[in-house]
């Protein structure tokens, strides 16, 4: 972020609010939530200007949030200050122990009027969004969850094909796959079905079957032929 003007501990008043301008967009899931020059505001918490007996100045800043794209705000954590004698203004923060503040890419040592501290307007220094925040992305331009598919009709309709034999114990066949013995009931999904009973002693009984849904009663009557 950028300091938007010169702050001075000669002239600053504890309380006073100070913007800065987000200079890189934020993102969450490839959705921009704090962008490019959005602001965000700090507040002086501490300022006192040089005094006498060549003591020097005091000059701290807590930040305090950045707006969001949906125009909410997004607290933020980092303090910025130091002292007349110090020569840099720190910002400390949970995630970063010490960052500071830097002018055209480098390092800045705070000017310095006597022993006054100024952080001058452009400069700039990183902060950190203060815990974590639930984001409505909706807000942001994200079209809501698509509701869940409708089961399909064809899954709705399965069938339940309960199936007999005389002689019972039979085999069964669904498909060329075996599913059971006679008497069973088995689901199937809609469509067209070779059913097959066996049993030893008795000839194959077959039916192709198209089926469509609810509950089907088969009988397969067995025929003594060859063995097999």
């Amino acid at each position: 972020m950028r300091i938007g003007r010169n702050v001075s501990s000669s002239d600053a008043k504890i309380g006073e609010h100070v913007d800065f301008e987000v200079l890189e967009e934020v993102q969450v899931m490839g959705v921009v939530v704090i962008a490019k020059g959005a602001t965000a505001s700090a507040t002086v918490t501490e300022a006192q200007p040089k005094r006498r007996m060549g003591r020097e100045g005091k000059l701290e800043m807590t930040l305090d949030s950045v707006r969001l794209v949906d125009n909410e705000k997004a607290a933020l954590t980092a303090t910025a200050g130091g002292k007349g004698g110090s020569h840099v203004g720190a910002m400390t923060g949970a995630i970063v122990a010490t960052a500071i503040f830097t002018l055209g890419g480098s390092a800045l040592f705070l000017f310095m009027h006597g022993k006054d501290i100024t952080i001058p307007k452009g400069a700039e220094t990183t902060a950190y969004i203060n815990g974590d925040m639930t984001l409505d992305m909706t807000r942001f331009g994200v079209a809501p969850s698509a509701p869940a598919a409708a089961v399909a009709p064809a899954a709705l309709a399965q069938a339940s094909l309960a199936i007999d034999s005389t002689p019972a114990g039979a085999d069964v066949e669904i498909d060329g796959a075996f599913v059971g013995n006679t008497p069973s009931t088995v689901t199937v999904a809609p469509g067209s079905h070779q059913i097959v009973v066996k049993k030893k002693g008795f000839t194959d009984w077959t039916k192709t079957l198209n089926v469509t849904g609810g509950t089907i009663h088969l009988n397969a009557e067995l025929e003594a032929g060859v063995v097999k």
